[in-house]
């Protein structure tokens, strides 16, 4: 019975996992019934040549006045982990009109612990430290960080936060707001997996749509250069 039990939860965890990597670049099949629920919002293929997918009701930016990238990760899909590396070295080059911004993705009470976590150490000011770390906690060593103990010990061996601190943060409302905030936007994208790119609030870029992590980034600076020229006018 018990055996049972743990092969149920087991393939409970894997079928999260597969689900929010479901638009990555080489493609994994995910469950129908959470595959049918998350795409249900949006069109999850580009048209022919494209590279990119138009979102019917353009999302407001926080800075107006810039060209906003978000990219809509999850720190336990193994394609947010491989493209992490190339979308910071790319982030790291962008021009000052552009604002990048990460934003974490939610379907399952997982993602949006991890969500918390993502806010927490921003809010805390440790993010910069942390924020590849988690990546590698979760994808190399197996840890998934599912509780407040293991994400507290985390960031203090880490960043020396103290953690009654941390969990502090980690429930307080400022940091539960931006996890819902988050969650929206996402709705609003209509996202189908990840890693995603979002430019200025009208464009989704997958892996599926341009054809590769590679070329997700391509794709991004000509919508950049195309949303650059309009604004000029």
């Amino acid at each position: 019975m018990l055996n049972r039990i743990f092969f149920l939860v087991a393939a409970l965890v894997i079928g999260m996992s597969l689900s929010a990597c479901s638009d990555a670049g080489t493609p994994t099949p995910a469950p129908a019934k959470v595959e049918a629920k998350v795409q249900e919002s949006a069109p999850a293929v580009a048209p022919a040549g494209q590279g990119y997918i138009e979102i019917a009701q353009p999302v407001r930016t926080a800075h107006p006045d810039k060209i906003e990238v978000t990219e809509v990760f999850w720190y336990g899909c193994s394609h947010c982990f491989h493209f992490e590396p190339m979308v910071k070295a790319w982030a790291k080059k962008l021009p000052a009109d552009v604002d990048f911004r990460p934003s974490p993705a939610m379907w399952n009470p997982l993602m949006v612990v991890h969500a918390q976590l993502f806010y927490t150490a921003e809010t805390l000011g440790v993010l910069d430290q942390v924020h590849q770390l988690i990546f590698d906690e979760i994808n190399l060593r197996n840890n998934r960080l599912s509780d407040e103990d293991s994400m507290a010990k985390l960031l203090q061996e880490a960043a020396g936060v103290d953690p009654e601190k941390f969990k502090k943060t980690f429930n307080s409302f400022g940091v539960k707001s931006q996890v819902k905030q988050a969650d929206s936007r996402a709705r609003s994208y209509g996202i189908a997996g990840t890693p995603e790119l979002i430019v200025n609030g009208k464009y989704r870029i997958t892996g599926r749509s341009a054809g590769g992590h590679t070329e997700m980034l391509k794709v991004a600076e000509q919508l950049i250069a195309k949303e650059r020229a309009a604004m000029a006018k």
